[in-house]
């Protein structure tokens, strides 16, 4: 069966979409969900391990205390109930970064249960996503490919490091989710952002998607138009941006309905995305709970939190986001289109920040939008990658509003901001891009041009003032941009003695 795809409106036209994510949340607790290890990123392969995470003979898991409670304040951001008790499994199958041979999971008695989580979609509509569990779990380890582009096919050999065994997961698990339309790609985006957006807010977990700590399985099947039954899904796992998120689930949109038409049966399997080509290729087939042999972990005992310990989480946790977006909307004084923009870019904390720093809301959100994120695109990164803080950003607006740069020589300097060599006031001073304000500099140049245009002095004096312009121009250029402009208006005007 070849990968032929249909346009996605042809899809469209024939099929209604079902969606179901998987999303896993690595926990930023100190320590393994089961052992001593750090669970720290980056480090040399192999090296925050203990016999525990390693799996070796005669060991025995305690549970980590940190990741109860982080997964109890997931679940409740979620509008779950809490399962007065728990247990954990093994879920038993075999590879290379899986060093027990099992994984030690939650199956039929997670945390956290029943939830809900409504989320925006671009142009601001809502769509509320049913939430059947959220369990805890471990990670498994990291597998290196060696030859073959990184990828498993084509591989001289693989590596494997156990840095990553053990670290804390909470699993989230949709219910089927219907009725997306052809907004199935876009919510699957919002779903994945605003479950990154809770983690975050909570503090429980680092979020950064491209070092997986946050990893979606998206799983995607279509019902020809009219009918109610569900078709064979497929699960593309490991996706690990918003966009590629996005971007799979309308690619297999497209491939099952291409198939469908083609009269034959989609694969139950799981799919690897490769943001490349932006498409998915066949994985293996896709295990049901029976293949995996659940049965109940006997090294661990249950999970029996206290209902007043959990009452407390529930009145600890921070304002929620959206609610926080509503209020920040009506504190900024914005218009509906430009928060939508400014949640759209992934910049509503930055902005705040901003102001919180000193700077006016409308400077925040014109630096954020505008300079800083043309910075972003053209770098190729992720706006909280460029290395421009909101202290950075609350710096120059101060610098300008005292007269030592202006908005042309601001731009300057938060490009090397980014390119790191310092803070504005350092750069200001460093790269001499203070203001000119010797206005005997500012004279001197003021009568090069008009020696120049002679013609456009006469037209100023002759009350054309808005000619001016044009002798404004030679000016900045003579001192690279660093004069003001208003201050150059105004010399010029009273060297030709017009009001």
């Amino acid at each position: 069966m070849s990968d032929q795809i249909l346009s996605f409106e042809e899809a469209m036209e024939d099929f209604d979409p079902v969606l179901g994510f998987e999303v896993h949340v690595e926990l930023n607790t100190a320590t393994k969900m089961f052992d001593w290890a750090p669970n720290t990123f980056g480090d040399e392969p192999n090296t925050n391990t203990t016999p525990v995470s390693l799996g070796l003979p005669g060991v025995l898991p305690v549970v980590n205390g940190k990741a109860v409670e982080y997964a109890i304040k997931l679940g409740l951001a979620l509008g779950c109930q809490i399962a007065p008790v728990s247990h954990f499994a093994r879920k038993n199958y075999f590879y290379p970064d899986t060093p027990k041979n099992f994984q030690t999971s939650q199956y039929d008695e997670p945390i956290a249960f029943d939830g809900q989580l409504t989320v925006e979609l671009e142009d601001g509509t809502p769509f509320t996503i049913e939430i059947e569990r959220a369990h805890m779990e471990e990670d498994a380890g990291k597998l290196t490919h060696k030859g073959g582009a990184g990828r498993i096919q084509g591989a001289e050999f693989s590596l494997v490091d156990y840095n990553r065994a053990g670290v804390p997961l909470v699993e989230i698990v949709t219910r089927p989710i219907v009725g997306a339309g052809d907004r199935a790609p876009e919510l699957g985006k919002a779903y994945v952002k605003a479950i990154r957006e809770i983690v975050k807010n909570l503090d429980i977990s680092d979020a950064r998607m491209e070092r997986g700590n946050v990893r979606c399985d998206a799983n995607v099947s279509l019902m020809p138009k009219g009918t109610t039954e569900f078709g064979t899904r497929s699960e593309t796992k490991n996706v690990n941006s918003l966009r590629a998120v996005e971007r799979a689930v309308r690619y297999e949109i497209q491939r099952h309905a291409a198939v469908l038409k083609a009269g034959e049966k989609i694969v139950q399997e799981t799919r690897h995305w490769h943001e490349d080509t932006r498409s998915t290729t066949s994985g293996r087939p896709k295990s049901d709970a029976d293949d995996y042999r659940y049965f109940p972990e006997p090294d661990l005992v249950p999970v029996c939190p206290d209902p007043a310990w959990v009452e407390q989480l529930r009145a600890s946790l921070p304002e929620p986001p959206a609610q926080r977006r509503a209020r920040l909307k009506e504190e900024w004084g914005y218009s509906d289109e430009e928060f939508r923009d400014v949640v759209n870019a992934g910049v509503t904390e930055e902005i705040a920040a901003t102001i919180e720093a000193g700077a006016s809301k409308a400077a925040a959100r014109k630096w954020w939008m505008g300079e800083i994120a043309r910075l972003a695109n053209n770098a190729g990164v992720e706006i909280a990658d460029l290395g421009i803080t909101p202290e950075h950003v609350a710096e120059v607006e101060s610098l300008i509003g005292e007269k030592t740069i202006n908005d042309k020589i601001a731009k300057q300097v938060l490009g090397h901001v980014a390119e790191g060599e310092g803070t504005p006031a350092q750069i200001v001073e460093a790269r001499g891009l203070a203001v000119v304000s010797d206005e005997g500099v500012l004279l001197s140049a003021i009568d090069d041009a008009m020696a120049q245009m002679p013609d456009v002095v006469e037209k100023v004096k002759g009350g054309k003032v808005q000619a001016v312009g044009a002798l404004i121009g030679p000016v900045m250029k003579a001192t690279k941009g660093q004069a003001d402009a208003g201050r150059v208006r105004e010399l010029i005007l009273e060297k030709l003695g017009v009001s």
